[in-house]
């Protein structure tokens, strides 16, 4: 059985305490982990502090250690994407496009790593100040704390890391300890591009204990965590004035319009709706369909889902694999059951097996039902019948959460109204609300968080903004 050690100031540091990491289709060990105590994350962030005021290193450095990470992200590929299978349950061809948006994002980080620059000020046109010369310079915040989760456990660190690194902090990461051994690996390939040590420390553990010890110290700058809103509450209540990137929850609604082609609709949305088995935060949940073509789109819906492949996600064909663990399985088999106790009906999927939950399309749902006004964070979506476009706009608008959604029409006015009106913090047309690309702008509304992610947006939310004035003599 492999085993990996913690990542503190530059060296590789084995603990007794360990935890096993499962492969999550078999639901047997195949690695053991270090697991930190408190003196670890107190080392680490030290580390990070001294590496931050000791470590400067120029914009082009930064640029050269980040778009070489990126080569290196490419060159090992298969073991990362087979390290993904394993840790994640994430089908194989999906862990691939993991990989190589994962280099993507690396590479736009070092892109973006020179080009940070602040902006002249006029205070010259105020009266008495016509001497004077001002301007703004971007400066790093310090010691960045990355909360990462287990859905993309290499992209959505580097989502974290990179542009922190190119902003010029240091990080201290809690990778999630069901899915570790991504972030430990690229740590190694960090250290072989050329990174300083202390600049990355990578702590293994709980929530509850290594999470909860990073959001005690104020020694941390900045708080990115991507992960449930209880959690990111939580985050913001105990972190005081600290600054925040939280990236939390999300229920996705889709509207399908009466002048949607019907055929991209229905493939588009089988695919949104259960890659990585709807574990994604913008994955299809709630699907608005116009009342008078509910019947024919749901035919070509379930007609879509039928070929997709669920089952082992060795297989290269494979399009859906098991959930993360047995016990979130089970949580979203008893949300179906409960609706369907309420009157929903199954229209496909619905049966599980271990923590393989089979593709589910509900029906004839309320919404009240867990399976919509909450994130079910499975493959589970609903699809719900609406007469009058304002009506079903108010209701997907009931959510407590506001990441991402979308609209399949062919209407120009329609699509413009439902983009000004629907409140979410990005919005497509004629695609899912699982559109991402790794150099938009990614964030939410109401409780799926605040702040940005994507390189460029995340670099603005890493660095203060520091104003000089010159008073000049003549």
């Amino acid at each position: 059985m492999d085993k990996y050690g913690l990542y503190i100031d530059g060296k590789w540091i084995n603990t007794e305490d360990t935890l096993e990491v499962l492969d999550k289709y078999s639901q047997k060990p195949f690695a053991k982990v270090s697991k930190a105590s408190e003196n670890d994350v107190d080392l680490a962030i030290s580390s990070a502090l001294e590496a931050f005021e000791t470590k400067n290193l120029s914009p082009y450095d930064r640029y050269k250690i980040l778009q070489k990470s990126s080569e290196l992200l490419l060159a090992n590929k298969e073991d990362l994407a087979k390290t993904i299978v394993l840790e994640a349950g994430k089908p194989l061809k999906q862990a691939r496009s993991e990989i190589d948006r994962s280099a993507q994002t690396f590479l736009i980080a070092a892109e973006e790593a020179k080009r940070i620059h602040g902006e002249g000020v006029p205070v010259e046109a105020a009266p008495g100040s016509e001497n004077r010369l001002a301007f703004t310079i971007k400066v790093p915040v310090g010691v960045v704390g990355a909360i990462s989760p287990f859905n993309f456990p290499l992209n959505l660190v580097a989502h974290k890391v990179a542009p922190a690194l190119a902003a010029g902090n240091a990080v201290v990461l809690k990778p999630a300890s069901k899915t570790p051994i991504s972030a430990l690996k690229l740590a190694k390939i960090l250290e072989e591009a050329g990174l300083p040590a202390g600049l990355l420390q990578v702590l293994v553990g709980s929530g509850s204990t290594v999470g909860k010890l990073m959001m005690d110290d104020e020694r941390i700058a900045l708080y990115t965590f991507t992960g449930s809103a209880k959690v990111g509450l939580q985050l913001k209540q105990e972190t005081g004035l600290n600054r925040l990137i939280l990236e939390l929850g999300n229920n996705s609604p889709v509207i399908i319009d009466k002048e949607a082609d019907l055929n991209h609709a229905a493939k588009t949305l089988a695919g949104q709706s259960f890659a990585f088995a709807g574990q994604v935060c913008i994955s299809v949940q709630r699907i608005y369909v116009h009342e008078t073509i509910k019947d024919i789109f749901l035919e070509k819906l379930i007609s879509e889902i039928n070929q997709l492949q669920v089952g082992d996600p060795n297989d290269p064909e494979a399009d859906v694999g098991p959930m993360i663990d047995v016990k979130e399985a089970e949580r979203a088999e008893k949300w179906i059951q409960e609706a369907v106790e309420k009157g929903a009906r199954i229209a496909i999927g619905g049966e599980r097996e271990g923590a393989l939950l089979k593709p589910t399309i509900l029906t004839n749902v309320q919404p009240q039902f867990r399976v919509v006004c909450e994130e079910i964070f499975a493959p589970v979506a609903s699809v719900i019948p609406f007469h009058d476009l304002d009506a079903c706009i108010r209701e997907v608008n009931q959510s407590d959460y506001g990441l991402q959604g979308g609209i399949f029409t062919q209407n120009l006015d329609t699509a413009f109204y439902a983009a000004k009106n629907v409140e979410v913090g990005g919005f497509m047309i004629n695609d899912g609300s699982q559109y991402r690309v790794d150099l938009m702008p990614y964030g939410g509304v109401k409780d799926s968080g605040n702040g940005k992610e994507g390189p460029k947006y995340s670099i603005e939310e890493m660095t203060e903004e520091r104003l000089i004035v010159m008073n000049l003599r003549k």
